[in-house]
């Protein structure tokens, strides 16, 4: 991927956990100061800071009113360190977050959630609401799909491919029915996102251990209840982006939270399955257009669909 330290778009943010997990976050930072509120993205379960590439850069250098944006990666993905997989829960990635805000001297924020992202983010709504001023919830909500949750369990832990081209290929025939629109070299680009580069082959960009906590995964087991961490994000402007052909956040769940938070703003993106890429234009200035108007109170800007 381009970018990076060496090219001046990012700077290294890293900390370490309660445990002495080194932890890691891209720092995207605008041309000039700003008193907005920074951007904290948070990525899926096995996914990472890179997901967010295109929408830090628009939100730190091309949108309207450019704000920093810390873009983390959890546990066991990314650039940050592995650890025991019993310690790969929403609770300590939790705990990670608020050290990190604390790394970089950040008081609140408004956050992106992507997925196992955003229910970290209701996590924070309930234990530390002062430190969210606005909250993106990326295709997830307070009720999640159990044939989505066994899609994911499906796949998580699989041998990475021996080559480029054969980690492109793998990636379209799991995932095109979700995202049926993408071309060629879109296909590359999400692969690049997926995969790190070891010595020219891809390698899956997380601690293979993850598929651990799925090996008891029941569907038949009830979910926990996560509606009081979505309730208690009431007071705080929320948009919820979903998929159209998400299989993780129905419509009747978005319904269901809209009437639960009847100031929730949303942006359905049709032909994207779970979760959306979060790379196109309109969708980066939907985005912006809603923190500046969560910033100035105007909040929620417009309705969104």
């Amino acid at each position: 991927m381009t970018g990076g330290p060496e090219t001046g778009e990012w700077t290294e943010l890293t900390w370490t956990g309660a445990d002495g997990t080194p932890l890691f976050a891209r720092h995207y930072a605008p041309a000039k100061a700003t008193t907005l509120p920074p951007v904290v993205c948070l990525p899926g379960l096995t996914r990472n800071s890179r997901d967010f590439t295109l929408l830090a850069r628009y939100l730190s250098r091309k949108a309207e009113k450019p704000r920093a944006v810390i873009a983390m990666d959890f546990r066991g993905r990314g650039r940050s360190g592995y650890a025991d997989w019993q310690t790969y829960t929403p609770q300590t990635e939790l705990d990670d977050t608020l050290r990190g805000l604390d790394a970089a001297g950040i008081s609140t924020a408004a956050f992106v959630g992507t997925s196992r992202g955003g229910l970290v983010m209701m996590a924070i709504a309930l234990v530390a609401p002062e430190r969210m001023t606005a909250a993106v919830l990326n295709d997830i909500g307070p009720r999640i799909e159990r044939n989505g949750l066994a899609r994911i369990a499906g796949y998580v832990g699989d041998e990475s491919p021996d080559t480029w081209e054969a980690a492109v290929d793998a990636l379209r025939q799991g995932q095109e029915e979700i995202f049926p629109d993408l071309v060629a070299e879109e296909w590359v680009r999400f692969a690049h996102q997926v995969f790190r580069d070891d010595n020219g082959k891809p390698v899956y960009d997380y601690d293979p251990a993850l598929q651990d906590a799925f090996e008891a995964f029941n569907p038949e087991t009830p979910l926990p209840d996560l509606w009081p961490a979505y309730y208690a994000m009431k007071a705080t402007p929320v948009m919820v982006v979903r998929g159209g052909l998400s299989d993780i956040l129905s419509t009747a769940t978005l319904e269901a939270m809209r009437q639960a938070h009847p100031k929730m703003t949303t942006l359905v993106i049709p032909d994207q399955g779970h979760a959306p890429l979060l790379w196109d234009v309109p969708t980066h200035q939907r985005i912006a257009e809603f923190l500046s108007a969560a910033d100035e109170r105007r909040w929620p800007p417009r309705a969104c669909d």
